[in-house]
């Protein structure tokens, strides 16, 4: 598992900086726990079976109460919440039930504001009809489901406990409970053709979801899969593979009328991801559970990684983060520069020149215009939308995002 950034230490009792809360507002709820972990996985996951007494799934939801009673103190009540997602790990390892007790309480110290778009990961093999009519019944708008891929054997590389007959169940459960429904796919594992991508993007097509994501796999040192590349026993991803991956993607999905929002994901008209979209707008949130990460005005913070360390904080009545940064202006607008450009509205050509309320001066602005001239002469920036003011990512863009993040900050 990556180790958690570097920063200074975080006050005891969590108090923030500035919680004056004139963003949207969004909560991310981590459950640590899953079945298996697959081999490429680098999250903050356990089998529930390796933590014992202190950190069980069963004890979980109970224990979210503290973090959620402590982020309503701080921020002062804070202001309704636009989004709320459960990721993981798997939330849907943990009951039906538990997930609707966590909920609740959100909306009881935060409450949600009219149409708040409320979703859950779940991976295919946990859930069944009734369990997804009773998050429903709960609030719960919206499930993302783990298909990753339509190929047998590409999800036995990843580990994946479900068989591809078992998602188009799930999607047609949820879509009968009235849930919105988003798929999850990953591209580029060891041994997967041209041809299984291209049966994989077509089965998703097939089930009509709301939404699809599509995320390049990456293969981290730590994991199961990365000792296995090291090893010899699995060849590395190859970065002309991806991008040929990520070309049919944009390809097949568009002409089956999806639309890309952000790099990595797609919709049908009006069923963008307001969560995802929460993140590349730099807004607030509150990250609750083991590691998760948080931004308020500014500060990110994150929380021990261990499930059983950040219940021992929060039943001592200490705050579970580990460690924050304030971010400096220059920072922040560095970092609304490196999110917003992954957005299909990309961002006004001034962005990150100057201050809330400053005008870029002359030479600021002559020299990003000289640079955004050069991005888009060298197809990554759509000429057309940069005649309009607009820094907005072409296909070529979108495969060298960070190039164009780099250009920007220098």
């Amino acid at each position: 598992m990556p180790k958690l950034p570097d920063g200074v230490e975080a006050p005891v009792d969590g108090s923030l900086p500035d919680i004056s809360m004139n963003k949207p507002f969004s909560a991310y709820v981590h459950v640590p726990f899953c079945q298996v972990r697959c081999g490429y996985c680098d999250f903050n996951t356990y089998t529930s079976h390796e933590l014992g007494p202190g950190a069980t799934p069963g004890e979980y939801d109970n224990q979210l109460l503290g973090e959620i009673a402590l982020a309503g103190q701080v921020l002062d009540g804070g202001r309704p919440l636009e989004t709320i997602f459960f990721g993981g790990g798997t939330p849907t390892y943990l009951r039906a039930g538990q997930l609707a007790h966590i909920l609740g309480v959100l909306e009881l110290v935060f409450g949600f504001e009219d149409g708040a778009e409320i979703s859950t990961e779940a991976n295919p093999e946990t859930v069944d009809e009734e369990y997804l009519k009773t998050l429903k019944e709960a609030g719960f708008t919206r499930v993302s489901v783990g298909m990753q891929s339509a190929t047998s054997h590409v999800l036995a590389t990843l580990d994946r406990l479900h068989t591809p007959e078992r998602v188009p169940m799930v999607i047609d459960w949820a879509r009968n409970a009235g849930l919105s429904t988003s798929l999850d796919l990953i591209y580029g594992t060891p041994g997967e053709s041209l041809d299984d991508w291209r049966h994989s993007l077509s089965e998703a097509i097939s089930m009509s979801p709301d939404h699809i994501s599509a995320y390049g796999l990456g293969i981290e040192p730590g994991t199961k899969m990365g000792q296995q590349v090291k090893r010899g026993i699995l060849p590395d991803t190859d970065p002309d593979d991806l991008a040929a991956k990520y070309e049919i993607a944009e390809e097949v999905l568009s002409e089956a009328g999806y639309s890309w929002y952000e790099v990595s994901n797609w919709s049908k008209p009006g069923h963008e991801a307001r969560h995802n979209m929460a993140y590349w707008r730099n807004n607030n949130w509150w990250g609750f559970g083991p590691g998760a990460h948080s931004h308020i005005n500014g500060t990110r913070f994150w929380n021990v990684k261990h499930p059983r360390a950040w219940a021992e904080r929060l039943k001592n009545d200490q705050s579970p983060a580990a460690a924050r940064e304030i971010l400096s202006p220059q920072e922040r607008a560095e970092e609304d520069i490196m999110l917003g450009i992954r957005l299909a509205e990309g961002l006004p050509d001034t962005a990150g020149l100057a201050g809330p309320g400053e005008a870029p001066g002359r030479a600021e602005l002559a020299k990003r215009r000289h640079k955004t001239m050069t991005l888009a002469h060298d197809g990554l920036l759509d000429p057309r939308r940069l005649a309009n003011g607009r820094m907005v990512l072409t296909l070529k863009g979108r495969l060298l995002a960070d190039t164009v993040i780099r250009e920007l900050w220098d």
